[in-house]
């Protein structure tokens, strides 16, 4: 089996990160598969929601120390391999906003550093009872400033900065609160629920979502008036579509739509 299992079941893509020996660390060897995986993904209309897992007893503890410290003895002292590796993080993480289909993260155990990054990233979260999360390169001298950027764009800033400052974990209740996590459910009933929700997902107008979820990036950040304008703009050109009409149509009729995308 290789580093990165993808089974599908119907419209649902399930992506498991598969080195447990290695806490799913996101290894030179991890990113590239994600990213070869997120790209192929990206172009797979047969896919309407994806989930993201973690083999083993945690989600994804982050990058791979090991590798970093072996990258810092080329002649630079690694600077140039820190880069490219922090670039090649950032591309694939930017890539699963950037895909058509939400992503869910299904997450046990720990999500540290880049592992929280990646929850953070993620469209959506399901979470087990008793999973913690951190951002805890600062224990080790490590600030964790790539991770910062996900995560204080989920969470309120003074929170996101006692997190990054102290290194401490929180609770899967707590991620809950803050808005990191959209539920906690038991370990055993993890899979099922988070299948659950990618399935309620992939049942919606496909060409709909792909929309919305563009455009819900696109206005975060733009001054309110601005997002409007952006919005009411995205809003019109998806009432164009045939099968917007169509779906319309069917709640009108009180019948299930027949959509063609």
């Amino acid at each position: 089996m290789g580093i990165l299992e993808r089974r599908d079941t119907g419209a649902v893509a399930r992506l498991k990160m598969n080195a447990p020996e290695r806490l799913n660390a996101l290894s030179d060897e991890m990113l590239t598969a994600l990213q070869v995986e997120f790209d192929t993904l990206c172009e797979d209309q047969t896919i309407r929601a994806v989930v993201l897992s973690g083999e083993g007893k945690a989600f994804c503890a982050g990058h791979d120390l090991k590798q970093m410290t072996a990258g810092r003895q080329s002649e630079d002292g690694g600077k140039a391999y820190f880069q490219d590796l922090f670039a090649r993080c950032a591309r694939m993480m930017l890539s699963i906003q950037s895909l058509p289909q939400p992503v869910i993260a299904q997450v046990h155990g720990i999500a540290t550093a880049a592992g929280c990054q990646l929850v953070a990233t993620c469209d959506l979260a399901v979470a087990a009872e008793g999973t913690r999360f951190g951002v805890n390169g600062v224990n080790i001298g490590l600030f964790c400033s790539t991770p910062m950027v996900a995560l204080s764009r989920n969470i309120p800033r003074k929170k996101a900065f006692e997190m990054l400052t102290t290194g401490d974990f929180i609770s899967a209740e707590r991620a809950t609160e803050l808005g990191l996590v959209n539920r906690v459910v038991p370990e055993m009933l993890l899979e099922h629920e988070s299948q659950a929700l990618a399935e309620k997902l992939a049942d919606k107008l496909g060409s709909a979502v792909k929309i919305g979820k563009q455009a819900f990036y696109q206005q975060l950040d733009m001054p309110i008036e601005k997002a409007y304008d952006y919005a009411g703009e995205v809003m019109a050109q998806n009432m164009l579509h045939r099968d917007t009409e169509e779906g319309i149509s069917a709640f009108i009729e009180k019948r299930p739509p027949n959509w063609q995308q």
